[in-house]
């Protein structure tokens, strides 16, 4: 039999060799659900100073809740990331996309640290998370207050870089699509938002779809 020809082979044979012009619509999905849920901790931590006690309870809670969210989030997105069948070609070659994948790799690691700083930051306190009113007591003894302070400035440090390096990720992908006019932004949209001459990115051997 001629494996060239069968369709089935070469289906497998694209993905696997990292040929796919386009994320799936999975890992789409998945970085569009991160970026909302990072907005939304940013906004919930920056506010609730500014609201009453009672809203501000709730606002604490949903930013753990929604943290503990993200966190679940990020490991489906590595292990996601990590599968063969999933990887894209680069968008970029050279020192181009080495920055690029640097930019992607320093995201993640500020992600997951500023994860386990979260937790960090409640247990140290002698405080139980919260993931919508179901308490997560902590494991270990409360730290003294200059380390708590410490794990807090740590976390809200982190926080603040995770949004300027992400805005500036944002504002070089709205470069590339309206002044160099690539898929750069596009890889990441949605199928629907994808140019009809790229077409070819939607057949089944470049979207992963069986």
């Amino acid at each position: 039999m001629n494996s060239e020809a069968d369709p089935r082979v070469a289906a497998t044979r694209v993905p696997a060799g990292g040929g796919r012009a386009r994320y799936d619509e999975f890992s789409i999905k998945l970085h569009w659900l991160t970026v909302f849920l990072v907005l939304v901790q940013f906004g919930l931590a920056e506010l609730w100073g500014f609201a009453p006690r009672g809203i501000k309870h709730l606002m604490i809670v949903g930013h753990m809740s929604f943290g503990i969210i993200l966190a679940a989030v990020l490991i489906v997105r590595v292990v996601w990331r990590s599968l063969p069948s999933h990887r894209v070609r680069p968008a970029a070659t050279g020192i181009l996309e080495l920055v690029a994948k640097s930019v992607h790799h320093l995201l993640y690691v500020l992600l997951c640290v500023q994860a386990a700083l979260g937790f960090l930051l409640r247990w140290s306190g002698h405080q139980a998370m919260s993931f919508f009113g179901l308490l997560i007591p902590p494991f270990f003894p409360p730290f003294s207050k200059p380390a708590h302070h410490l794990v807090g400035e740590a976390h809200n440090y982190v926080g603040w870089a995770i949004i300027i390096i992400a805005v500036g990720h944002a504002t070089v992908a709205i470069f590339h699509n309206f002044f160099l006019h690539d898929d750069v932004l596009r890889r990441m949209l949605p199928m629907r938002y994808a140019r009809p001459d790229k077409a070819r990115d939607q057949s089944p051997e470049l979207t992963g779809r069986r």
